[in-house]
């Protein structure tokens, strides 16, 4: 007997395609290196005025105490104390990662920034869209994935990327957000290969009906080995 055939290779990327040392020591200090600049100059375009009405929304709604809050007559400073807050808490903000992703895209652009990704990235992506297609599902925004791949320190490796998905499409940690995948990919859950270094999201995934590996890569934290995953520590 065979298992289902994979039909989707989805992705997660930080501690799966790329290290958590990416994310850390490069992406993250440069959005806030940034950020004060980036609004002063771009905060009156439609896209950043969007991303700054539901930054607000969300701060609104915060129910931690400690957060800062809106304040009348000063937006954009309260604005940038509020982005730092929920980047020093690592907070899955979609607001947050939508503004990140545009600081990162003068970056990458300029060439401040360059996506690290593991060596056997290229050609998995290479193998793989040749006999299913390749989704990557990030909390980091589609337009940050995007840059990512395109400005990758292997090239472009878009080619090989069928489509993006980011917490708008759910958090990680829920089944259905693989389900609302699936759908939007015209395929059943059981299509699906999701890998991630992460056991809750591997957990959601498995529950709604996904293949999982769990990557084990460099500089990943420790995991224990009653999590019920199959192992990987290459896409090879």
């Amino acid at each position: 007997m065979t298992g289902p055939v994979i039909k989707l290779y989805l992705l997660d990327i930080e501690g799966t395609a790329a290290p958590l040392s990416l994310v850390t020591e490069q992406l993250f200090p440069y959005a806030r290196a940034h950020f004060s600049r980036f609004l002063s100059e771009y905060a009156h375009e439609d896209p950043v005025r969007t991303d700054l009405m539901l930054l607000g929304e969300e701060n609104r709604a915060d129910t931690d105490a400690t957060r800062p809050a809106y304040l009348s007559g000063d937006p954009l400073n309260a604005a940038l104390a509020y982005l730092l807050w929920l980047m020093d808490r690592d907070r899955k903000s979609t607001a947050l990662k939508s503004l990140q992703g545009k600081v990162w895209k003068m970056g990458f652009e300029s060439g401040a920034l360059r996506g690290e990704l593991f060596p056997d990235v290229p050609r998995a992506l290479a193998h793989w869209s040749k006999q299913a297609r390749v989704a990557v599902y990030s909390s980091g925004s589609v337009d940050a994935q995007r840059l990512l791949f395109r400005y990758s320190s292997f090239g472009d490796l878009t080619p090989g990327i069928s489509s993006y998905f980011d917490t708008r499409t759910g958090p990680k940690t829920v089944s259905s957000s693989y389900m609302t995948i699936a759908k939007a990919m015209q395929l059943q859950s059981v299509d699906l290969l999701f890998f991630s270094d992460a056991v809750p999201e591997l957990d959601a995934a498995r529950t709604a009906g996904c293949g999982t590996r769990l990557v084990v890569r460099p500089g990943n934290p420790s995991i224990g080995e009653d999590h019920g995953h199959t192992r990987i520590e290459s896409f090879k």
